[in-house]
C-alpha cells in the first residue's frame, strides 16, 4: 500500500469520523477486515520473502500481516491511532483520489466504499484486534499484540521519556489556536506532553504562515508532517526553532538546498523525508552537519548516489538512499 520509498503518509489517513449506533455490532477485525487486507494489501506489505533469488522487503517497512506490525507502523512512524481515523494514515491513503500519489493500494483492486467505511468504523471503535496476532516472524520482545496501545520499542520509549523532562503540557488555548490554523495535534503516546503535528486535512492550504502559527507549541513538537504542502524555505526558519524535533517530513515540497541550512541546529533530528524534492548534493552538504540523523529519504530528488555516499560517510550510522 505504498511506494518503496516511504509510506505516503499520505501513506494512509483521513479526516472524517464515524459514530456507530448502539445497535450496531462492533467490527470484528479478524472476520471483517483481515480478508480485505489479505486480498488487497499483503502483496506489498508482508514479512520479507525471497523471490527469484532476490529479497523482497515490505514497502516503506510496513507490514500488515500481524497486529504488532501494524501497531509498529512504517519506517516513517505509526500508521494507526486507535479511536482517530483522521490521525491514521492507514485510513487516509485509501480515501485519497485515484490520481493522488498517496492513493493506496498503488496497484491492484481498490477498497470498496463499504470496505473503507468498515476500516473507519474499526479505527473509531478503538482498533481492537481481538485475539488476532498474525505472523510472529520478526516480532520484537515485548511487542503489543492484541491490545490497542501503540507499539513502542523500549529504546524509543526511553528516548522520548528523556525528551519529556521539564516539558509542560500544552494549554487548551494554545491547542485551539494551532487547530484554528489548520494543524492537527496529537500526543505521541499516552499522557505525554510531546506531540505530533500535521496538516493532512488541508495540505494545499498549509503555507509558511500556517507553519509559523505552530511556534507556540515549539517545546512540545517532536514529529512534524509537512509533506505535499506549499511551504517554502521560509517555513524552515520556523522549523529551526523546534528544539525537540525528531522526525520531519518535507516530501514533495518546494524547499531548496539553501533552505536546508536552517535545519543544522536541530540537534535531536533523526528522520528527514525529502522524497520528491529538488534537493541536490549541495543540500546534502548542509545535512552532513546534523550528526543526529539516522534516516534520510531522497528518492526522486535531485541528489546523486555519490552525494548520498558522502553524506552516509559523514554521519556514522546514517541510512540515506536515493533508491
Amino acid at each position: 500500500m505504498s511506494n518503496s520509498v516511504f509510506l505516503h503518509p499520505a501513506l494512509f489517513f483521513g479526516s472524517l469520523c464515524l459514530v456507530t449506533s448502539a445497535t450496531q455490532a462492533a467490527v470484528n477485525f479478524e472476520k471483517d477486515l483481515l480478508p480485505v487486507i489479505t486480498k488487497k494489501c499483503l502483496e506489498c506489505h508482508k514479512v520479507p520473502v525471497v523471490e527469484n533469488g532476490k529479497k523482497k522487503e515490505p514497502k516503506a517497512g510496513l507490514r500488515l500481516d500481524a497486529s504488532w506490525a501494524i501497531l509498529k507502523g512504517s519506517e516513517n512512524g505509526p500508521v494507526l491511532t486507535p479511536g482517530a481515523p483522521d490521525k491514521s494514515s492507514i485510513y487516509e491513503s485509501v480515501t485519497l483520489p485515484k490520481d493522488d500519489d498517496g492513493h493506496m493500494p498503488s496497484k491492484g483492486e481498490d477498497l470498496t466504499a463499504d470496505e473503507i467505511k468498515l476500516l473507519k468504523a474499526w479505527i473509531t471503535e478503538g482498533a481492537d484486534f481481538g485475539g488476532w496476532v498474525g505472523n510472529t516472524e520478526g516480532m520484537p520482545l515485548g511487542a503489543q499484540t492484541s491490545t490497542t496501545k501503540a507499539f513502542k520499542p523500549r529504546p524509543h520509549d526511553l528516548f522520548y521519556t528523556a525528551l519529556e523532562k521539564e516539558v509542560k503540557p500544552l494549554s487548551d488555548d494554545v491547542l485551539a489556536k494551532a487547530k484554528a490554523a489548520g494543524a492537527q495535534v496529537a500526543a505521541v503516546k499516552v499522557e505525554s506532553p510531546l506531540v505530533r503535528v500535521d496538516f493532512l486535512t488541508g495540505v494545499s492550504k498549509c503555507d509558511d504562515a500556517k507553519v509559523a502559527a505552530i511556534l507556540p507549541l515549539k517545546e512540545n513538537i517532536v514529529q512534524l508532517e509537512l509533506g505535499r504542502t506549499v511551504i517554502t524555505d521560509a517555513a524552515l526558519k520556523t522549523i529551526a526553532q523546534l528544539p525537540r524535533l525528531v522526525s520531519l517530513d518535507l516530501r514533495q515540497t518546494k524547499i531548496t538546498d539553501a533552505g536546508l541550512e536552517s535545519l543544522i541546529g536541530l540537534k535531536k533530528l533523526q528522520t528527514l523525508n525529502l522524497y520528491g524534492t529538488e534537493i541536490t548534493d549541495a543540500g546534502l552538504k548542509h545535512l552532513a552537519k546534523l550528526k543526529s540523523l539516522k534516516n534520510v529519504y531522497l528518492w526522486q530528488s535531485k541528489a546523486t548516489e555519490a552525494g548520498v555516499k558522502q553524506l552516509n560517510a559523514a554521519i556514522p550510522g546514517l541510512k540515506a538512499s536515493v533508491k
